[in-house]
C-alpha cells in the first residue's frame, strides 16, 4: 500500500479545483460548519468557481478569519454568519441575513455541521448522545427543511448536499449516536429527493472516508492528527487517507448544474474502505481498551472540547 500523505499539508486552504471557471457563478452557497475542515475546503472551492459563498458555525471569530483567508485566495466572495443549527429560530434569522446581504436565498445548501467523539456507548450519558443527535439530525432537519420551506414559496430549485459517512450504513462501534443520525440524515436525502422533486429541489450525500482535518480527528480523542492518520491508513485499501479537496471537489460537482439529474444518492469517498471488515476504521483496537483506558480517553475529550460535565 502507499504511505499516507502528511495530514499537516493539508490544513490550510488551497485553490486546488476540478471545474471549469466560472461553475458556479451566479449561484448563492450556504455551507454550515464552514470555518474549518471540510467546510472551508468546500467553501473555498466554492469560491474559486465564482459561487457567492456564506459559511456559517457557531464561532464567529473562526468563521471571520476564514471568510477573510478565502476572499484573499480566491478574490472571490465570502461572508461569515453566525448559526446554532441545533435552535430553528436561529436557523431562520440565519437564513434571513443571508438573504439580506446576497438578494435571495441560497441555491446552494450543504449540510457539513456536525459533532461526534469515540466513546463505549454505556459510557454515554443522554446529554452526551442527544447532543450529537441535536446537531447531526435535528440541525440538519432544521436547516434543510427551512430552504425548502424558502424554495417552495419562491418557486426555485436549489441543491442540498449533506456530509454523512460510509458507516450510517454498515454501522460501527464506539460510533453510535453519530452513526444513527446520520443514517438518519441520509434517509432525510433520499425522502425529500422523492417528495419535493416536483419543487425543484435536489438532494444527495457524500460519505467521506477518514480525511484529516483538525477539528474532526481532533473530537475523536485518539491523539494527534498524525496518529490517527496513520491509524486509519490500515484499514483503507488505498492505504492513505483522504483529503479536503478531494470531498470539496466532488461536493462541487454534484453542486453544479452539470449534476441536475442526479438526486437521491449516496456516494461513498473513502478509498474503498466501507468493504473491509465492519466498514469503518472505528472498532477492532478500541475493544482492548481497558477502564483506564477509556477515563484516559474521556479526558481527552474533555480537554479538546473545553468541557467538563460528564459523557
Amino acid at each position: 500500500m502507499a504511505s499516507c500523505p502528511d495530514a499537516n499539508k493539508y490544513f490550510p486552504i488551497k485553490k486546488s479545483v476540478a471545474l471549469p471557471a466560472g461553475t458556479l457563478k451566479g449561484k448563492i452557497a450556504l455551507v454550515t460548519g464552514g470555518g474549518t475542515g471540510l467546510g472551508k475546503a468546500i467553501a473555498t472551492t466554492f469560491a474559486t468557481l465564482g459561487a457567492s459563498v456564506a459559511i456559517a458555525a457557531r464561532r464567529v471569530n473562526v468563521l471571520e478569519e476564514t471568510a477573510k483567508e478565502i476572499r484573499q485566495l480566491t478574490g472571490g466572495i465570502c461572508e461569515p454568519f453566525h448559526l446554532d443549527v441545533k435552535d430553528p429560530a436561529k436557523v431562520t434569522k440565519t437564513f434571513d441575513e443571508v438573504t439580506a446581504k446576497f438578494g435571495k436565498h441560497p441555491d446552494i445548501l450543504i449540510n457539513n455541521a456536525a459533532g461526534n467523539f469515540i466513546m463505549a456507548t454505556e459510557r454515554l450519558s443522554p446529554n452526551a448522545y442527544g447532543t450529537i443527535v441535536d446537531i447531526v439530525l435535528k440541525g440538519t432537519l432544521h436547516v434543510t427543511t427551512e430552504l425548502g420551506r424558502r424554495c417552495i414559496k419562491s418557486k426555485t430549485g436549489a441543491s442540498v448536499v449533506s456530509i454523512t459517512t460510509p458507516y450510517a450504513r454498515s454501522g460501527a462501534p464506539f460510533v453510535v449516536p453519530s452513526a444513527v443520525s446520520k443514517a438518519g440524515v441520509e434517509t432525510m436525502t433520499k425522502s425529500l429527493a422523492n417528495e419535493w422533486a416536483k419543487y425543484g429541489l435536489r438532494f444527495n450525500a457524500v460519505a467521506p472516508g477518514p480525511v484529516p482535518t483538525k477539528g474532526a480527528f481532533g473530537r475523536l480523542g485518539l491523539g494527534s492528527v498524525e496518529d490517527t492518520a496513520n491509524i486509519f491508513k490500515e484499514a483503507v485499501p488505498a492505504g492513505r487517507a483522504g483529503t479536503p479537496e478531494e470531498v470539496a471537489n466532488l461536493v462541487a460537482f454534484i453542486s453544479s448544474d452539470f449534476m441536475s439529474w442526479m438526486s437521491g444518492a449516496i456516494i461513498d469517498l473513502d478509498g474503498a474502505q466501507q468493504y473491509m471488515h465492519h466498514g469503518s476504521s472505528m472498532g477492532e483496537y478500541l475493544h482492548d481498551l481497558d477502564e483506564e483506558g477509556w477515563k484516559e480517553t474521556e479526558n481527552t475529550i474533555r480537554g479538546r472540547t473545553g468541557k467538563k460535565s460528564k459523557l
